[in-house]
């Protein structure tokens, strides 16, 4: 599906959702110093899928079903809470003050 279809379907908080999600996800890739290069050759993905993934573009099917049921709230919180990429930052800055 094309980007310009899934605003079609998608609406302005959806696409919130999904652009949160997807912001989530750059920064949990971050925190576990990963590069776009390392994700691509972990998952297989080429760069432009790995792109759409972090613009929240790459499931919006699965949110608008979510939506419908009342769930889309929790579709926001699958990422927001990176334990691990926390603890891993945290450590790396612990280590800078020692």
């Amino acid at each position: 599906m094309a980007k310009r279809d899934l605003h079609k379907i998608l609406y302005p908080k959806q696409l919130k959702v999904l652009n949160i999600f997807g912001e989530d996800l750059l920064l949990a890739m971050k925190r576990r110093s990963f590069t776009k290069k390392m994700l691509c050759e972990r998952t297989g993905f080429d760069n432009k899928t790995v792109n759409k993934v972090f613009a929240g573009v790459a499931i919006g099917t699965y949110l608008k079903v979510m939506s419908v049921l009342g769930l889309e709230n929790n579709f926001a919180e699958l990422a927001a809470h990176d334990e691990v990429g926390i603890k891993l930052q945290n450590i790396r800055l612990l280590e800078g003050t020692k």
